[in-house]
């Protein structure tokens, strides 16, 4: 390399530089929001098999209009956090679980927010899935910053919930084995609280590849809580953050 050379590479390396940071605060903005807290992903859990703590319920709820909602550490239970109350359900039988409230609890990918005021709509009669609900949602929010939390509430038809219960040892490096041990649950005609969260950006972060949609249910009777599967709608009023 000559004398008359080097000028040039400074500059290229300076605008490599430059470049390179730009994208760095590009994906820092595009993933952090002030009012939502996301800890953890959930696509390192279902294919690098990080099933162990990231984040102590007991650093962040109790806390009144706190909402949150995650998978336990190692995959052995559902957590929820609902107006600053934590729940934590697990399987006990095929048929039957255990839904506790409690501090000492951990996730290794967990979202949450605190919402003070909501906003509240009735749903139509035409809304009666997830599916309905997703594309609902995302009509109804489109002057919204996303993520955000929401909550449904009111009476079901029916709704499939499932708890994770895992195995202890158990070795995951794919959603397959993730699920391991997995039950799911039915429930028919109760009154419920659905907690969510929607985002059109954080897919295999806190939902799933193909929703934008993660939601935890929990009957009015506190007896049974967990991932919310299937959904079909009585009668029911949509929640949405004022902001």
């Amino acid at each position: 390399m000559t004398i008359k050379q080097l000028p040039i590479l400074l500059l290229g390396i300076a605008i490599l530089s430059c470049n390179t940071s730009k994208k760095e605060t590009s994906l820092t903005v595009a993933e952090t929001y002030a009012d939502i807290n996301i800890v953890g992903a959930m696509k390192n859990v279902m294919w690098k098999g990080e099933l162990g703590s990231n984040i102590n319920l007991d650093t962040i709820a109790d806390t009144n209009s706190l909402y949150g909602l995650g998978p336990e550490s190692y995959l052995t239970g559902e957590l929820l956090i609902n107006n600053g109350t934590s729940y934590v359900s697990k399987v006990t039988s095929d048929s039957t679980m255990s839904v506790e409230k409690r501090l000492d609890v951990s996730a290794p990918f967990f979202v949450y927010a605190k919402v003070t005021e909501w906003k509240h709509i009735n749903l139509p009669k035409h809304i009666t899935t997830i599916e309905d609900l997703e594309r609902f949602i995302d009509l109804q929010t489109t002057d919204f910053k996303r993520p955000f939390a929401f909550k449904v509430t009111g009476r079901i038809n029916s709704a499939s919930i499932h708890i994770q219960n895992l195995p202890e040892g158990t070795k995951v490096t794919s959603p397959d084995e993730a699920h391991q041990g997995q039950v799911s649950y039915t429930i028919n005609n109760q009154d419920v609280e659905i907690v969510g969260f929607f985002s059109t950006e954080h897919q295999g972060i806190f939902t799933h590849h193909d929703s934008f949609l993660h939601m935890h249910l929990i009957t009015s009777d506190e007896r049974s809580m967990g991932h919310l599967d299937v959904l079909n709608i009585s009668a029911m009023q949509l929640h949405l953050p004022i902001k």
